[in-house]
């Protein structure tokens, strides 16, 4: 067994107990430390979840020398400045997405990550389960023939109005908290479009009377057309006011189609839906969780140095093109917090 790796946790955030705490402790890792702004709520949160001991603040947590690996569930708006001070603390950083507020801080966070010499990954864990894997082999056989159109469409009920996904200081809208899945999504098939996507347009809008003027700016939803360097093109749809949970990814070739049902939550949904000119077939993939996929993989790479498909470069990538649609759709880019 390969020594565990031992990690630090910033905040208590909800996200981190399937994210996080759940598949390292599977794996037999260490959870050496948690930092909150409210230290009752760490404690709390280390009683519940078996972490080692509570530290007074983030800048303790990242000065433990024990600590090697930083896990960065907090606000939108606090990953940029937290991913930097990790990684300018030599910690491997696993961040949730995503990584920073705007594209010229992420493009930070790329060169921090590049000078440290450690690892940064951007938490997009629907990569590493077999339904988006399935996807990818459907294309890459030859199955589904050249592609030609993808759509993604990541939807949610409205967050209450004080919820931070509603802050635009803190980086929120349904876009940097949604619709970067369905972007990513697109970005990581350039291998069989001839190079990554691009915005063709983008519109979107404000929630309704939505709550503090914190709000005023902040995308309810967001619709953009992308396009491919091989002509494919794109459609990437999100929503913060939506009726119910919807997560799809349907790519189109030109000699069939393949329909992820909840691509963002596989774990919950595992049917893929192909269709050809041979028939119509479901296939399931799994019910094991992506986070516990994604953790496993992030470790081999940490430990041994395997092949992993995410790092700070594809993060800033992502926020590249997130800022493209929020220029192309009349919203301004996220601030830096």
């Amino acid at each position: 067994m390969s020594e565990p790796l031992r990690i630090g946790i910033l905040g208590a955030a909800r996200i981190a107990e399937r994210a996080l705490v759940t598949p390292a402790l599977a794996g037999g890792h260490r959870l050496v430390a948690v930092a909150a702004r409210d230290r009752d709520r760490a404690r709390a949160f280390a009683d519940a979840h078996g972490v080692e001991r509570v530290v007074d603040s983030y800048a303790a947590l990242l000065a433990d020398p024990e600590v090697e690996v930083v896990y960065n569930p907090l606000a939108n708006g606090l990953h940029g400045p937290w991913n930097l001070a990790a990684l300018n603390a030599g910690k491997h950083v696993l961040s949730e997405k995503p990584s920073a507020s705007n594209a010229e801080e992420a493009a930070e966070v790329r060169d921090a990550a590049e000078k440290s010499g450690t690892v940064f990954m951007e938490a997009f864990h629907y990569l590493f389960h077999p339904v988006t894997r399935r996807l990818h082999q459907l294309l890459a056989s030859g199955e589904l023939g050249e592609l030609r159109h993808v759509e993604t469409v990541v939807a949610m009920p409205a967050p209450p109005d004080d919820d931070v996904r509603w802050s635009f200081p803190l980086a929120g809208g349904a876009l940097m908290d949604l619709g970067c899945y369905g972007l990513h999504a697109q970005r990581v098939l350039a291998p069989w479009a001839g190079g990554a996507p691009e915005v063709v347009s983008a519109r979107g809008g404000e929630r309704d009377g939505a709550g503090s003027t914190d709000a005023a700016g902040v995308d309810a939803w967001l619709d953009a057309e992308l396009a491919y360097p091989n002509g494919a093109t794109g459609s990437a749809r999100c929503s913060m006011v939506d009726d119910r949970w919807r997560a799809t990814c349907r790519i189109v070739g030109t000699r069939g189609e393949a329909t992820a049902l909840d691509f963002v939550l596989p774990h919950q949904e595992d049917r893929v839906v192909v269709r050809t000119e041979s028939g119509e077939r479901t296939e399931e993939l799994g019910r094991r969780s992506s986070y516990a996929y994604q953790f496993d993989a992030f470790a081999a790479h940490v430990r041994h140095g395997e092949p992993l498909p995410l790092d700070a470069e594809d993060a800033s990538a992502t926020m590249r093109l997130i800022d493209a649609c929020y220029t192309a759709a009349g919203f301004t880019p996220r601030p830096r917090s």
